[in-house]
């Protein structure tokens, strides 16, 4: 599972495995180990609500989605799902979770486990 963060817009990728564990489990977790501390970041199925939400609390970034959003996402056509969510002061963060697909560049991480890209070519 990939995080990008910027501003006030969090977006998750995960690859095959990693769509069909959130659907049979419900849940996947990621650490990033720093000195003396850890970010996780973590996607939760949850069984009730439409869209997407988060939260945030002892270095530890939650999203959750709906069971209806997740229900089948392995074997469809669908690439993901996003959602504002409305924060402090009337802002809002934007969340987005979505299949992750082949790079079209000379990527040398690891796709085997990814997506096939719509885009074959650039």
């Amino acid at each position: 599972m990939k995080i990008r963060i910027k501003g006030n817009s969090i977006r998750m990728r995960l690859t095959k495995s990693e769509v069909t564990k959130l659907e049979n489990t419900g849940y996947l977790e990621e650490k990033t180990q720093f000195a003396d501390n850890k970010l996780t970041y973590a996607l939760e199925r949850i069984n009730e609500g439409e869209s997407l939400t988060a939260n945030f609390q002892e270095n530890k970034i939650t999203m959750f989605v709906p069971k209806k959003l997740v229900d089948g996402w392995a074997e469809n056509n669908v690439i993901g799902f996003n959602s504002s969510m409305p924060v402090a002061n009337l802002d809002s963060i934007y969340l987005l979770v979505e299949k992750d697909f082949i790079c079209l560049d000379e990527s040398t991480e690891d796709q085997s486990d990814n997506y096939e890209n719509p885009h074959k070519t650039c």
